[in-house]
C-alpha cells in the first residue's frame, strides 16, 4: 500500500511511496507526532536525479526490516531538496556544523520534535562499508542515545541554537568599499586553475560558471588576458570533454575525474543554464568555433528534452537508467561499428576514443573528443554519424525525467535562452524562453506572489529569494531583445516584493525565505555562490540594473546595502563569492546604460549588432520611437535620424550618437576598477 509520498508533486517524494516506511512530507502533521509521542525525526534530503539517493533507497528504504525499525523508532520525514531549498540549506549548515565536513545528498539528519538537530550525515551504506557505520547500526545507536541520553541531546541542542543564532548576527552597513576583494577573487583562481585540463583544483571537477564568469568580466573590464584563458581552456575543455553529451548536447553535473572525461551521468537545468549563458559570453569575447556549436547543441537539447508542452523547463534528467548509472549514455566499438558504415566509423572511432582503452568500469566507453578532426570531410562524416547514433539512443531506456518546474532554475535557463537568442538572431530560441517566463506569469505569479514549484497543473510552495531575484536577471536580459513594458511591469513587482518580505531592513540583504515564512531552525542570509549563484548576489546586480532603468532609488539603495553588508565576509573570504564580487565591482562602477530609440528595421540591426558583442558592463535597449508610457531615464525624444543612440555611465551622459561603431567601442571601455 502507498504511503503519504503518493499525493505529493514532487517526483523524488513518489519515488518513494512505496517504501514500507511509513514516510510524511515536512509539514505540521508529522512535527506535532513527533512532540506528542516524543520521537525523534529522521529527514531524509535528496532529490529525483541523486545517484546515491538511488542506492540508499534501494539498500535500506525499501527494506521491511529496516522499515519496521524506522517505522518503530522514528517519525519519518522526506524531504526534495529542489523544492524545499530552505529545509536544505538549515540542515546542511547544521550538519556542516557539527561534522566539521561538507555535506551533500542524500542527507540524514536525526532532530529533535522542535527541529533541532543532534546527529547526521549523508550516505548510510546498509552494512558497514567504505569506512562508514551500516545503516542499521545508526538507526539503532541513534534510537539507544534518544532513550538514554537525552539530557546530553538537550545540552547540544541549546549550543546548536546559539551557533545558529551567532550566524544570523546583524552585518555591518556603511562599508567604504573598494575592489580588492574583486582582485583577491581572481588571485585565488589563479592559485588552483589547472592550465592543462582547465578547471580548479582536482577531481572532481565542478563547472564553477560564477567564478568563470568573474573572469570573462575581469578580461572585458580590464583587458586581463590570464582570466580570459582561464575561462576559455576550461570551456574549450568541458565542450571536448565527456562531462558534455556529444551526441545529444547539454552538460552533466561534474566531473569525477581531473580531465573532464567521466561525468556524474546526472544534468540538471540550472547547470545548463548558467553554462548556456556562459558560453555566449565566451563566444562574444571570442568567436571560438566549439562554443558555438555548444551553445547550438545545447540550446537544442534544452527545447527537444527539457521543455514542456505547457511552456516551462522540467528540471533534471537521472544519473541512472535501468538501475545503473551512464547506462543511457555508454557504448562498446561494435555497437557503434554495427550502426555507421566504414567512412563513418573511421571518423568516429579516433574522434571519440574508441580505438583507445574503455574508459568507464573497464567495459564501456563514454564518448569525448580525443582527437580534432582533420577535413571538412569528416565533418561531414561525424555529422551524419552522430545523427545515426543519437537515434539508436533515442530507443534505449530513457533516464528517468524530474518534470517539475521551478522558478529559479527556470529563470536561469530563460536568460540563457534569452541571450543565446540575442547573440545568434534565434527567434526560436527566444519564443522558447518566453514560452517559460508566460507560464510562470500565468501559472506561478498570484497576487503579487511566486509560487516555487509547479507540477501537474498544481503551483505551490512560497517562493523563496532566488526565484525572485533570478527572475528579476531573467526578465532584464529578455528587456534587451525587445521591449515591453509588462515585463518591466513584473520585474519592478518582483522587486518590491523582494524589498517588501525578504529584505534585512536593519543590516542590509536579504534573506532566504519571506517575513511569512514558516519558522525554521534559522533563517539563511545565504552569501557564497554554490552550485546556484548567491541569490543576495544576484538580487543586488539585479537591483542595481533595474534602478538603471526606472530611477527607482529604492532598488539602487537595497543593492548598495546587500553589497555593503556583505563585504567584510568578501574581504576576508572571497573565494567562493564570485556573484558577490560582481555585484561589488558593478557597486564601484555602475554598468552603462545604452538607450537605442528609432524606427524599425534599422533598430533591430543596431541592436542585433550590439548583441553579438561582449558587454558585460552595460545595458542596451532598443525601444521604437513609437513607444509610450516610459520611465523617464528611457524616454528619449524622437530624432530624424533612423536610430539614435544615446549612452549613460553612472550620472555622466554622452551626447546623442548616430554613430553605431562609435557606440561599441565606448560600450567596450568602462571605467576601471
Amino acid at each position: 500500500m502507498a504511503n503519504r509520498l503518493a499525493n505529493e508533486t514532487s517526483p523524488y517524494l513518489r519515488q518513494h511511496a512505496d517504501n514500507p516506511v511509513d514516510w510524511y512530507a515536512w509539514g505540521p502533521e508529522a512535527l506535532e507526532r513527533a512532540r506528542s509521542e516524543d520521537k525523534p525525526i529522521l529527514l531524509s534530503i535528496g532529490y529525483s536525479a541523486c545517484h546515491w539517493c538511488h542506492v540508499m533507497a534501494r539498500e535500506s528504504f525499501e527494506d521491511p526490516s529496516i522499515g519496521e525499525r524506522m517505522n518503530r523508532d522514528f517519525v519519518n520525514v522526506k524531504v526534495d531538496r529542489e523544492e524545499r531549498p530552505d529545509l536544505d540549506q538549515v540542515y546542511q549548515a547544521a550538519h556542516q556544523m557539527m561534522a566539521r565536513g561538507s555535506g551533500g545528498w542524500p542527507l540524514t539528519m536525526f532532530l529533535s520534535p522542535d527541529g533541532t538537530p543532534f546527529f547526521g550525515g549523508t550516505y548510510f551504506p546498509k552494512t558497514p562499508r567504505y569506512g562508514l557505520p551500516g545503516f542499521t547500526q545508526v538507526l539503532e545507536g541513534v534510537a539507544r542515545l534518544w532513550r538514554d541520553k537525552r539530557a546530553e541531546i538537550e545540552d547540544q541542542n541549546v549550543q546548536v541554537r546559539s551557533a545558529f543564532a551567532t550566524a544570523s548576527g546583524a552585518l555591518a552597513l556603511d562599508q567604504a568599499l573598494d575592489a580588492a576583494p574583486i582582485h583577491a577573487s581572481l588571485e585565488r583562481l589563479r592559485e588552483t586553475f589547472d592550465a592543462r585540463h582547465g578547471g580548479f583544483g582536482q577531481a572532481p571537477k565542478f563547472p564553477r560558471a560564477n567564478d568563470l564568469e568573474l573572469c570573462l568580466r575581469a578580461y572585458a573590464r580590464s583587458g586581463d588576458q590570464g582570466a580570459l584563458d582561464m575561462a576559455v581552456i576550461t570551456l574549450r575543455r568541458m565542450c571536448e570533454g565527456g562531462i558534455y553529451d556529444q551526441l545529444g548536447g547539454g552538460f552533466c553535473r561534474y566531473s569525477v575525474d581531473a580531465e573532464w572525461n567521466i561525468p556524474h551521468f546526472e544534468k540538471m537545468l540550472y547547470d545548463n543554464g548558467l553554462l548556456l549563458a556562459l558560453l555566449v559570453d565566451a563566444w562574444r569575447a571570442t568567436r571560438d568555433e566549439s562554443f558555438e556549436r555548444c551553445i547550438r547543441e545545447t540550446a537544442g537539447w534544452l527545447m527537444r528534452e527539457m521543455q514542456s508542452p505547457e511552456g516551462g523547463y522540467y528540471s533534471s534528467l537521472d544519473a541512472d537508467s535501468e538501475h545503473e548509472e551512464g547506462k543511457f549514455y555508454v557504448w562498446t566499438p561494435d555497437e557503434v561499428r554495427e550502426l555507421l558504415d566504414a567512412g563513418e566509423f573511421s571518423v568516429v572511432a579516433p574522434h571519440f576514443g574508441l580505438d583507445r582503452a574503455a574508459n568507464f568500469e573497464g567495459r564501456h566507453w563514454h564518448l569525448r573528443i580525443a582527437r580534432p578532426l582533420e577535413s571538412p570531410q569528416a565533418r561531414a562524416l561525424l555529422d551524419s554519424a552522430r545523427a545515426k547514433l543519437l537515434a539508436a539512443r533515442e530507443r534505449r531506456i530513457r533516464p528517468g525525467r524530474d518534470e517539475k518546474v521551478l522558478v529559479s532554475w527556470n529563470a536561469l535557463a530563460i536568460l540563457a535562452m534569452a541571450r543565446a537568442g540575442r547573440a545568434f538572431d534565434r527567434s526560436d530560441w527566444i519564443d522558447s524562453a518566453r514560452r517559460a517566463l508566460e507560464h510562470i506569469r500565468s501559472r506561478m505569479w498570484r497576487n503579487g506572489r511566486l509560487l516555487a514549484t509547479y507540477k501537474d497543473g498544481r503551483a505551490h510552495l512560497a517562493a523563496y529569494l532566488d526565484d525572485y531575484a533570478f527572475l528579476i536577471s531573467a526578465l532584464l536580459e529578455l528587456l534587451q531583445f525587445e521591449y515591453a513594458q509588462r515585463d518591466l511591469e513584473l520585474a519592478c513587482s518582483l522587486a518590491d516584493a523582494l524589498l517588501e518580505r525578504f529584505e534585512d531592513r536593519d543590516a542590509g540583504g536579504f534573506f532566504f525565505t519571506a517575513s511569512d515564512h514558516e519558522a525554521l531552525l534559522y533563517r539563511p542570509k545565504p552569501s557564497y555562490d554554490t552550485s546556484l549563484p548567491s541569490g543576495n548576489g544576484v538580487a543586488a546586480l539585479a537591483l542595481g540594473r533595474l534602478a538603471l532603468l526606472t530611477g527607482e532609488e529604492r532598488y539602487a539603495s537595497a543593492a548598495r546595502r546587500t553589497v555593503e553588508s556583505f563585504f567584510a565576509l568578501l574581504r576576508s573570504h572571497p573565494a567562493g563569492c564570485a556573484t558577490l564580487a560582481q555585484a561589488l565591482e558593478e557597486a564601484l562602477t555602475p554598468p552603462s546604460l545604452l538607450v537605442l530609440r528609432g524606427v524599425l528595421p534599422a533598430l533591430g540591426r543596431w541592436s542585433g549588432d550590439l548583441a553579438r558583442e561582449f558587454l558585460p558592463h552595460a545595458l542596451v535597449l532598443a525601444i521604437p520611437d513609437a513607444a509610450a508610457g516610459l520611465p523617464p531615464a528611457i524616454d528619449k525624444p524622437e530624432r530624424p535620424e533612423p536610430v539614435t543612440g544615446w549612452l549613460c555611465r553612472g550620472t555622466t551622459c554622452l551626447a546623442p550618437s548616430n554613430d553605431l561603431e562609435g557606440l561599441k567601442k565606448a560600450c567596450r571601455t568602462p571605467d576601471s576598477v
